[in-house]
């Protein structure tokens, strides 16, 4: 009789940010990701050479944690998180620990996506959501073995979750989104008025 079953699992986290850590003042959040965008004026002269839309502090901020207290209490939080999907990605990390490599805002505007990426020479990316309005669109993951499929057909539309070529992974504000950082992925188009907010972040081995 023939036996099939399930090989090279992708494991995908998602949990309440507040399950680990201090509770968070959203609106408190809110106001600082506005108030540094507003000042990052090196962020801002990137954002718009490289035609990015809204704002992102990924290429001008390494330091957010030390400059808004809020920053370092949402460390605090992922550190736990991280470790526990870690745990169920049975890890071996030796002598060594999973560290936050970087950790950056976005202020998606309507219009506004960010294209198919993934994080190369990190282990753990994710993102924790801080503003999200109707329209505002899921996290798009898709299959890693797309570049290795060749010729084969497309799945039909009703195939099972886990043999989709894409699946979209729709947060709550509060959430947060862990994945390892070679899981390719993408933010559809912003269809709301309001702006789209999360935090970003990429842990690595060391």
């Amino acid at each position: 009789m023939a036996q099939i079953e399930s090989l090279f699992v992708t494991r995908f986290y998602r949990a309440l940010l507040s399950e680990h850590g201090k509770p968070i003042d959203n609106d408190e959040l809110i106001a600082s990701c506005y108030s540094i965008a507003e000042d990052d004026e090196a962020g801002q002269e990137w954002c718009e050479k490289e035609g990015y839309p809204g704002y992102t502090s990924y290429a001008s901020l390494t330091d957010l944690p030390w400059r808004f207290p809020i920053f370092a209490d949402i460390v605090e939080a992922l550190d736990q998180h991280v470790a526990a999907f870690a745990e169920d990605l049975a890890f071996n990390l030796e002598d060594k620990k999973l560290v936050l490599e970087d950790i950056w805002i976005n202020i998606l505007p309507e219009g506004g996506l960010h294209t198919s990426h993934l994080h190369p020479h990190s282990v753990i990316s994710g993102t924790t959501y801080v503003s999200l309005p109707d329209g505002a669109g899921a996290l798009k993951l898709e299959d890693p073995r797309s570049a290795r499929m060749m010729a084969a057909p497309a799945r039909k539309p009703d195939a099972p979750r886990e043999q989709q070529a894409f699946l979209y992974m729709k947060p709550e504000i509060g959430e947060v989104f862990l994945w390892e950082s070679w899981l390719r992925h993408e933010v559809p188009m912003n269809m709301a008025e309001d702006e789209r907010i999360s935090v970003s972040f990429n842990y690595a081995w060391a």
